[in-house]
């Protein structure tokens, strides 16, 4: 294992002399770890083409959203670009059974669960409050309010210890939404019931615009343990590193160990939404800075050095990532227009009277526009 230093968005900040635990270096190196290769046993050849794979599809998907939003054809996006190996590492070590809790970023994430493209984006279009049924693939769906989903994980993490199963929750969220109150008060029940949850958080060094080193005098990671919560730092652009983290994780969690804090220290390439603009708070320097480490090349380096990356390799990638691309725009075009009172549906788990009324009077409404066009 290497530990190794990253600049961090302010001079003056916490990220300047901190460590790291790395097992690809940005060049490709691979670095032994006494600690964390048991955990790679089984990374072969092929399944370090389809970890490059997945990261790849992943941001040509991530393209071809913010495409689709840029040409009117969903209101918004939240771009994942540059944080790629922190969502397919930590994706791919995850039992079927386990059960994620995202925020609105971990598309990455949704894709490694096996989320249909289309309803990926079902509701950034407008088409549906909610994108998928969460017990299809055992992930919740996106969670706007910020770090509200680490309380929905911690509670289902409960319930599966209670219940004595060995599933384990799984909580994603950024930087920023560790100053939210919900996230502490979660933690607090983790430590306290020993519950079988992850605390994912992915540092990508912005807040929207706030950089992590104004709300943050030390690492993120240290918090955890004044919970009595265990945690790691890791390089959030190594998808091995990522990879063999969470599956340690894991394994504590299943066999009785409590909950863990994962601090992936990654950055966000593009826009905290499509709607921001970086280059208002943002230097370009920086974003060079980060480029150089991009979780894409690296894993790309190293294949190159193992001779895995051959031209055959690349156009199967490439044919892999058109593919979804095009299901992922064909989708979105296509898509249905919801019925006018499916906006009642799914609210409430029983009939609601209030509701009741409401959706009387839409309907009302709409027959006295029926009306008036008879009335011509």
């Amino acid at each position: 294992m290497s530990q190794v230093s990253l600049p961090g968005t302010d001079p003056t900040g916490p990220l300047n002399d901190e460590s790291y635990i790395q097992l690809l270096a940005p060049d490709g190196t691979r670095t032994a770890s006494e600690e964390f290769d048991p955990w790679l046993e089984d990374i072969d050849g092929d399944r370090l083409a389809a970890l490059y794979q997945d990261m790849v599809v992943v941001r040509r998907l991530d393209q071809e959203a913010t495409a689709l939003q840029r040409q009117g054809e969903l209101a918004l996006w939240p771009p994942l670009l540059g944080q790629e190996a922190a969502q397919i590492g930590s994706g791919r070590a995850l039992r079927r059974d386990d059960f994620v809790f995202s925020s609105y970023r971990e598309n990455g994430v949704a894709y490694c669960r096996g989320v249909d493209l289309t309803d990926m984006i079902r509701v950034w279009r407008g088409n549906r409050p909610s994108g998928w049924d969460p017990y299809e693939i055992n992930m919740a769906t996106p969670q706007v309010i910020i770090g509200a989903q680490t309380l929905h994980a911690t509670g289902y993490a409960m319930a599966a210890k209670f219940d004595g199963d060995d599933v384990v929750a799984v909580a994603y969220f950024g930087d920023g939404a560790t100053s939210q109150g919900d996230v502490n008060e979660a933690m607090v029940f983790a430590a306290s019931f020993q519950a079988p949850v992850i605390f994912f958080c992915q540092n990508n060094q912005w807040a929207i615009s706030e950089p992590v080193g104004l709300q943050a005098q030390g690492k993120l990671s240290d918090r955890a343990p004044g919970f009595g919560i265990p945690s790691y730092r890791v390089d959030g652009n190594d998808v091995l590193a990522c990879l063999a983290v969470t599956r340690k994780a894991l394994d504590h969690a299943r066999t009785g160990g409590g909950p863990s804090f994962i601090e992936a220290v990654t950055y966000r390439m593009g826009p905290h939404t499509t709607a921001d603009d970086p280059t208002r708070y943002r230097d370009a320097n920086e974003l060079e800075d980060w480029k150089r480490r991009d979780p894409i090349d690296r894993l790309a380096a190293l294949l190159s050095a193992e001779g895995l990356l051959d031209e055959a390799l690349r156009q199967r990638v490439r044919k892999a990532a058109d593919e979804a691309a095009a299901e992922m725009r064909a989708g979105c075009i296509n898509m249905a227009e919801p019925a006018d009172l499916e906006l009642f549906d799914n609210v409430y788990t029983a009939p609601h009277p209030v509701l009741a009324r409401q959706r009387q009077h839409y309907e009302r409404y709409l027959e006295s526009f029926e009306a008036a066009e008879g009335g011509h």
